[in-house]
């Protein structure tokens, strides 16, 4: 701009003029140098929220996961409503699983040496696969659920067969639609006979030990149930067929088994058991399918007997310690039947004790002593040969078992143990039962 005019005035308006613009443009410089690090600021905090959206997505995924597998587990062991134990305690309660779109498969086992003495189980010094089992889980809709459990091996097989364990439809937490969340839920199908709690921790990778107790009543039979929890007391009842056939009863006559547990302390947990197996026909059932004594309730005699039944009661403690646990229970059994002119009934005490403690994070011992009494003598194998034992009917009046065991869990999902245990008794006259000890090593998986 060229100033035409020598004016003063004009020359000091003009310089005026030109001083307002630059300090309206360093002032809008400055502005702006103010304004973009909140702007930053600003971005970086919608940044920061959107991954924490995305993380605790991520969490609650992962958290879903975590419960549909321990749901899982907990259906196996027989109660979804039911912990039977403290997760810090027991390191199994975590399992991983294969997921096919919505089916869940798991599996476990173990492989085993036995050894017994020339009148046990294994004469022969026996390599064996121990255990073998997969679990098929899915959900059906909303909170119905299948079950299935395939027997691939046990070790109350007597050869490589495939067998069908637990398979129901588990319609989970009816209460909600009373506004009453797991008091009520129910089972149907094939499912463990919910007497005791030993079958709880039976296969090999919850056993702390490679044995059972004497007594190992455990049984898997067609039927309904109802379980749940209210507080600080669960329950579970059933009625089922009684007979081992799969397929079909042969009695009307149905078994029923009940259980009721109480936890007072977080460390202590209680619990009773009553049950009858209903009657059982020699000619179809031949025997229950409850089992007892690595044997069932059978006839004990091969006279005109055409209806028998058992009829048990049991109570079980469980102590929770910082370093291990204590679990303890005992029980009677019944027996009778209706063979004419002869009082074949027989009452049989039983009881059991068993104590592990975690010498060690991962290294622990264990010890379980039990023993059964049965009143003018009842058919129990026990470690014993079944066909000299159980199968020829002969009758033992008293047997007890001490198990020695060691056990290393190499993760939470694979165990390592050794197990010597002493097996001693008497039949029906005197007559001394021993050569029956056991030593056996195993290693138990699940995936």
């Amino acid at each position: 701009m060229t100033l035409k005019n020598n004016n003063p005035v004009v020359f000091y308006a003009y310089v005026a003029i030109m001083t307002l613009s630059l300090s309206g443009e360093l002032f809008a410089a400055e502005g702006v140098a103010e304004v973009d690090p909140l702007r930053e600021l600003q971005n970086q905090n919608k940044v920061l929220q959107e991954q924490l959206k995305q993380q605790r997505a991520l969490i609650d995924s992962l958290t879903q996961k975590v419960n549909q597998i321990q749901q899982a587990e907990d259906r196996r062991k027989g109660d979804l409503a039911y912990p039977n134990s403290d997760p810090k305690d027991d390191q199994s309660t975590t399992k991983t699983s294969f997921n096919a779109g919505r089916i869940s498969l798991t599996a476990e086992g173990g492989i085993a040496f036995f050894n017994t003495g020339s009148e046990g189980m294994f004469p022969n010094s026996e390599f064996r696969v121990d255990e073998a089992k997969l679990f098929i889980e899915a959900p059906v809709w909303g909170d119905i659920y299948f079950f299935g459990e395939l027997n691939l091996m046990t070790r109350e097989a007597s050869d490589l067969s495939l067998q069908l364990g637990e398979l129901y439809i588990d319609i989970e937490n009816i209460s909600k639609l009373w506004n009453c969340d797991r008091i009520l839920n129910l089972r149907m199908g094939r499912m463990y006979i919910p007497f005791g709690e030993e079958y709880l921790s039976r296969y090999a990778i919850d056993n702390p030990l490679i044995s059972h107790s004497l007594s190992d009543i455990w049984g898997v039979d067609e039927g309904i149930e109802l379980y749940g929890r209210l507080g600080k007391f669960d329950y579970a009842a059933a009625v089922q067929n009684g007979g081992p056939s799969g397929v079909r009863d042969f009695d009307g006559d149905k078994s029923i088994a009940a259980r009721i547990g109480f936890d007072p302390q977080d460390w202590l947990h209680l619990s009773a058991s009553a049950m009858r197996t209903g009657n059982l026909t020699p000619q179809g059932d031949n025997w229950s399918e409850l089992w007892f004594g690595n044997g069932w309730f059978l006839p004990i005699t091969l006279g005109e007997i055409t209806k028998y039944h058992a009829e048990l009661f049991e109570g079980d403690v469980e102590l929770r310690l910082p370093h291990g646990k204590i679990k303890a229970f005992g029980g009677y059994a019944r027996y009778d039947d209706n063979e004419p002119g002869t009082d074949n009934r027989r009452d049989i005490f039983y009881y059991s004790i068993e104590i592990v403690h975690d010498l060690t994070r991962k290294l622990y011992a264990a010890v379980r002593f039990s023993q059964i009494f049965a009143d003018q003598g009842y058919p129990i194998a026990g470690h014993g040969d079944k066909d000299q034992y159980l199968y020829s009917l002969t009758l033992t009046d008293e047997l007890w078992r001490l198990s020695l065991g060691l056990g290393y869990r190499w993760s939470q999902n694979f165990l390592t143990k050794a197990e010597y245990s002493f097996e001693r008794g008497t039949e029906v006259g005197g007559v001394k039962r021993e050569h029956e000890d056991l030593f056996a090593i195993e290693a138990a998986f699940k995936f």
